[in-house]
């Protein structure tokens, strides 16, 4: 099919889905990623998850490991001291997630005959690890804390499956490409695979100095220690063939420095949040590093990829949200979200990919699976609202700074995605933006709620397509508005006020369709035949999100997401208890997602409803005050809040995750009705406001069009008082209480 084609030629193929069919791409709950509570480290497309004590144990339903573009490089990697699993001491991040660090101790050891020879925490073994450029180095000190001496003998054991994510995930392949014998060195062993897609991976593993023993899956280190007295070794794990023989102390000396450095550098474009509660400021400080650790530096500038494990790569969707959550804080982000989209917006039509001339990005894989076709993902387009929130986070940008040279270098871009809107996103011609797959493979449902069985009629009944979310008019709404305020700074009023005016029909048409009286919010979508999903769903609350919603349907809305069956206490349920398919452990009918609380709780602030928001924010926080290390996760179980108890986790959901980390920084703007205007140098307080858990927020280093400002909000009574504590350059802040 050529690219001239029309979706309305292609969109019965693949409407109708089966009811109740398994989703093909789901990934199965085998094991709980909460139970394990894995440690994670990422840098450009490298990413590792390892157990508390560092270790990597291969196995069914075991995500561990380290991956490099989408296969795993090292799906094994465990320490032994003297034949025993040594004894966990403790495990932690850096604050800024440069290094895990890990300390263990020996156990009681006895010989063959149940003589004990070592007792308990004698042996000291600190691992500190990190990624740089493909490789992973560890820094490893075993360390004599008895009065005698002791011969000790250290293995370490490793084993590398070269399997795709996808795999790992819990596809079956009928065929793989060919695992090559280990080439073992006196320092060194190279494992290596070459895949089916003709593309030879290995993975080079060295240790300095060189082990007494070198096998194809074992390192063993035969380490005499005086009393007080310490070794240590160093291992880099290279996913590729690594450096040459170059002293690895020295090499991990100077990754070390320039992985903190890169760190650093990237974090600091990023204004500064300091409030009165420390528990509080921890929980940002880790928003703030878990958002630097997931962008990763390409040719376009930097791109928060999704999350770990199963998403660590480029996803549109989540990088536009994401950009748009920390906008405020560092616009540097959605500069490079815009312009890696842009690069790759589709230019020509390919139903397998969903791909239509000017739709963004859904997903980008770079994987054996995907490279062969075996998953559609390699560069797919199969969601119907990345095109206009790509639109959206263009407006949004430009009013942040003012950066005409890159609206301008787009603008053929964001013309592209708003005929791509018109021409193919309104596939039947009814004035709404809908989605059905061209194949059959590739996603059913192509929203945010993607899960096979996610948009519904009110007796449970899987709508059928082409179906028109709710949201992603809302999103429509928005990107027609950003049209017109770009094209305004452009100088074409006449383009600026076609697309006033169709957002204003827009919104008409939207409320005589969408919102039901009965229920009290806006119905889920409509199905292809036009008929309303009448559900009670958090897609509702997006429709505030970009204005699209009449004021006076605003306070409804509201009114029905704030009541019980619909906010348990930690945050708003993706489908309302009650409803049909309704299950508070589902993935997208009855869960909690912290980004998409955070979306609503900007569009419930949009509408002056600051009570509505406020137990938003405190919902979420209370919730991150229970998770390990005060991440957010991407999504928690529904079950109300119950005093003194946490909220319940979902078994594979992913931590870090982007727009979950970024959740936390939105809010806070919400919270203080911040916005940032570059083309009249201003920053506007709007109605701020504190929750019950903030007396004080100082915000340092707000920048807008080359000035920059530092700011004191004090809560008090319930007003939120704003004090400019430095100024530099022309700006100027306005509070509106």
């Amino acid at each position: 099919m050529d690219a001239a084609a029309t979706p309305r030629a292609t969109s019965a193929m693949a409407e109708e889905e089966t009811a109740e069919s398994p989703e093909r791409f789901a990934i199965p709950a085998a094991s709980s990623l909460h139970e394990r509570r894995p440690r994670t480290l990422k840098h450009g497309d490298t990413f590792a998850v390892f157990d508390h004590s560092g270790d990597a144990i291969a196995g069914p339903g075991s995500p561990e490991g380290i991956y490099h573009k989408d296969t795993r490089h090292l799906s094994h990697f465990h320490l032994m001291l003297n034949g025993a699993r040594p004894i966990l001491l403790s495990s932690s991040l850096r604050d800024d997630n440069v290094a895990l660090n890990c300390d263990l101790s020996n156990p009681d050891m006895s010989d063959g005959r149940g003589k004990k020879v070592l007792s308990n925490d004698l042996i000291h073994i600190r691992r500190v690890r990190f990624l740089w450029q493909g490789a992973m180095y560890e820094r490893l000190t075993v360390g004599n804390y008895d009065r005698v001496a002791h011969s000790l003998s250290l293995e370490l054991y490793f084993e590398a499956d070269f399997a795709d994510l996808f795999e790992v995930r819990g596809s079956k392949r009928e065929r793989r490409g060919t695992v090559h014998e280990p080439v073992v060195a006196a320092d060194s062993v190279r494992l290596s695979y070459d895949g089916l897609d003709g593309v030879h991976r290995a993975t080079v593993i060295r240790f300095e100095p060189a082990p007494q023993s070198m096998a194809a899956n074992r390192a063993q280190f035969l380490l005499d220690l005086e009393p007080r007295s310490s070794r240590t070794l160093i291992v880099r794990i290279s996913c590729g063939d690594g450096s040459d023989g170059t002293s690895l102390r020295r090499e991990l000396i100077r990754a070390y420095r320039n992985a903190r450095r890169a760190l650093r550098d990237s974090s600091s474009r990023a204004a500064s949040i300091l409030a009165s509660n420390e528990v509080f400021n921890r929980s940002v400080q880790r928003c703030v590093a878990d958002t630097y650790m997931l962008v990763t530096e390409t040719p376009h500038g930097p791109y928060p990829y999704a999350g770990i494990p199963w998403y660590s790569t480029v996803f549109g969707r989540d990088a536009l949200i994401t950009a748009l959550e920390t906008l405020w804080l560092d616009p540097e982000i959605a500069g490079g979200v815009l312009r890696y989209l842009a690069a790759h917006q589709a230019r020509t039509f390919d139903p397998v990919a969903d791909a239509e001339p000017g739709k963004i990005l859904h997903e980008v894989r770079q994987g054996e699976m995907a490279e062969l076709g075996e998953v559609p993902f390699r560069h797919y387009y199969g969601s119907i609202d990345s095109t206009p929130l790509f639109v959206m986070t263009a407006g949004a940008y430009f009013e942040r700074t003012g950066d005409d040279a890159l609206i301008e270098a787009l603008w053929p871009n964001i013309e592209a995605a708003l005929g791509w809107i018109d021409r193919f996103g309104d596939r039947d011609g009814d004035g709404y933006v809908e989605y059905g797959r061209h194949t059959d493979e590739g996603l059913a449902n192509q929203g945010w709620k993607d899960s096979h069985d996610s948009i519904f009629h009110a007796d449970g009944t899987l709508a059928v397509g082409p179906i028109a979310l709710a949201e992603v008019q809302a999103y429509v709404y928005g990107a027609w508005q950003a049209a017109a305020a770009m094209l305004r700074a452009l100088g074409d009023e006449e383009g600026a006020a076609a697309y006033r005016t169709r957002a204003a029909d827009l919104r008409d048409r939207f409320d005589r369709d969408f919102f039901d009286e009965e229920l009290g919010t806006y119905v889920l979508a409509l199905d292809g035949n036009k008929q309303a999903c009448r559900v009670k769903s958090s897609n509702a609350g997006h429709v505030l999100l970009t204005g699209l919603a009449l004021p006076e349907r605003a306070a409804l809305t509201a009114r029905t997401l704030m009541e019980p069956a619909s906010f348990s206490g930690w945050g708003i349920r993706t489908i309302a208890a009650g409803q049909p398919r309704y299950n508070p452990m589902s993935y997208h009918n009855g869960s909690i997602w912290p980004h998409e609380n955070a979306i609503i709780a900007a569009g419930l602030a949009r509408y002056g409803l600051r009570r509505e928001a406020s137990a938003v924010f405190e919902g979420l926080f209370a919730a991150s005050t229970y998770v390990d290390l005060r991440r957010l996760p991407e999504l928690f179980c529904g079950f109300s809040r119950r005093p003194a108890q946490g909220p319940t986790f979902y078994p594979v959901s992913c931590i870090p995750q982007a727009w979950a980390a970024a959740a936390p920084l939105f809010l806070i703007q919400s919270s203080l009705g911040l916005s940032l205007d570059a083309a009249a140098r201003e920053i506007v307080f709007d109605q701020p406001y504190l929750p019950q858990f903030l007396d004080d927020v100082y915000l340092r280093n707000l920048t807008v069009a080359g000035a920059r400002a530092d700011i004191m909000l004090h809560r008090s009574g319930s007003k939120v008082l704003v004090d400019v504590r430095k100024r530099e350059g022309d700006v100027r802040v306005i509070a509106r209480v």
